[in-house]
Order: structure tokens, then C-alpha cells, then sequence
């Protein structure tokens, strides 16, 4: 029983977005289907943390769930800044449940626990954004990370932090959420978004403050998702 993640698979399979028009992003979803099956067995979990399917609703999204919920594993969704389908965790479970998306489930202001660990989280903000309500969005986005995080805190189990945004990124950090990260004892935080090979050059990984920071987008991973535990 391992944890994998995998972020930003940016499904479209009835949408018009198709992501092969970009480098390296041929036939991916082929990739992704085979490298799913080869490293991923079914007793698994598979957190993916944002940029799941380009729908706008959830309906339009069932052609990317299905396909999701036929690989492989138990699968644990956080919210990315193109989820336009996004609802309330209890459209959204419902809507799991009614067509039959049983390895699907939703992580929003809670955590769960796999294998002993505490799996938290939520999409995180980006330090250079430019809405006009970006202090609204930063404070309700610390918020449900700090919720994430205190969710079981009776429990004695580590930590674990998916994010869809980085929260350090070059010679930026997101200061409050690193130190929140910081004062709850997090070791290992995996974050996505982030795409490119120039744009990855700036990634931070490896060892930051005390925390093991690890990109895991899509094309970044080579459409395989990487062992956390």
C-alpha cells in the first residue's frame, strides 16, 4: 500500500482544450494511462493536487472522471486554479457517487489519513498574483490549509502537504505559508502548476527551511506519478 502523486493532468476529453498542442504533451494521456497502470496498484492512493480537467461544470468533466476512476487506486483531489467545475465537496461527492466515480474522493479543508500518514491541503495562492482581491483569496487560502492541518490534530500522524501553487518559487516564497508549514512540523510538501522546462528551472526542491519541497506536474514527472510513501 504506497502514496503516489501526480498534479495538473489537465484532462479534455470533452472540452476543447487540447494540451498536445505544447511541447512534450503528445499523446499524453496515453503516456499517463500506461505509466499510471505500471507504477500504481489497486490497494494505492493517488493525491492530485489541481488542474485536474479543463470542464467548466462537472457534467462536462464526466468523460476526465471516469477515466481518472479506472486507473488505478484510490484518488484524493485538490482544487487547481483551472478546476472551473469546482462545486461544494457535497455537489461534489454526490456527483461521485451518483455515477459510480467510487475511487474518487475530495480533500477541502479536512485531511485524510493513508498508511499513517495525515495527507493536507488545499490550492495555495501564487506570490506574484495580480487580482484585485488577491489579500481576500491569500487569507481564505491559509485559512483552509490551517484547517487542513488541524483537522485530526489529535492524531499523532506526519504531516503530509500537497498544494496546487508553490509556495516558493526562485528567490519568492509565500511567507505565511511557509510558516505555517513551519510551525505544524510539515517535512515533506509537493506542490504542481508549474510547467516548462524553463519555468521548472526556477522550481524549488530538495531541502528549504527544514522542508523537503518536491514539483509534481504532469509533464514535469514524465506523466508517471512519483512514491511519496
Amino acid at each position: 500500500m504506497s502514496i503516489y502523486a501526480i498534479s495538473d493532468l489537465h484532462l479534455s476529453f470533452n472540452s476543447k482544450k487540447p494540451m498536445d498542442i505544447f511541447p512534450g504533451w503528445k499523446n499524453y494521456t496515453e503516456r499517463l494511462n500506461k505509466n499510471w497502470r505500471e507504477a500504481v496498484s489497486d490497494g494505492d492512493t493517488v493525491v492530485i493536487p489541481g488542474d485536474i480537467s479543463w470542464a467548466m461544470t462537472l457534467e462536462e468533466a464526466i468523460k476526465d472522471f471516469d477515466f481518472i476512476n479506472k486507473l488505478p487506486g484510490k484518488k484524493i483531489f485538490i482544487k487547481g486554479n483551472h478546476d472551473y467545475w469546482w462545486s461544494t465537496k457535497s455537489k461534489i461527492d454526490k456527483f461521485f457517487k451518483e455515477n459510480g466515480f467510487d475511487s474518487l474522493r475530495v480533500l477541502h479543508n479536512s485531511s485524510i489519513e493513508i498508511e499513517g500518514k495525515l495527507i493536507c491541503g488545499t490550492r495555495g495562492w501564487f506570490y506574484d498574483a495580480k487580482e484585485e482581491n488577491n489579500e481576500k483569496i491569500m487569507n481564505r487560502e491559509i485559512i483552509r490549509l490551517e484547517n487542513s492541518l488541524n483537522f485530526n490534530n489529535a492524531q499523532n500522524l506526519e504531516p503530509v502537504v500537497f498544494l496546487h501553487y508553490p509556495p516558493v518559487y526562485g528567490l519568492e516564497e509565500i511567507t505565511r505559508i511557509i510558516n505555517i508549514l513551519i510551525e505544524k512540523n510539515v517535512k515533506k510538501c509537493y506542490y504542481g502548476h508549474i510547467h516548462g522546462s524553463d519555468a521548472a528551472k526556477n522550481a524549488v526542491e530538495g531541502n528549504y527551511k527544514g522542508i523537503d519541497f518536491k514539483l509534481i506536474s504532469c509533464d514535469y514527472l514524465g506523466f508517471s506519478p512519483v512514491k511519496v510513501a
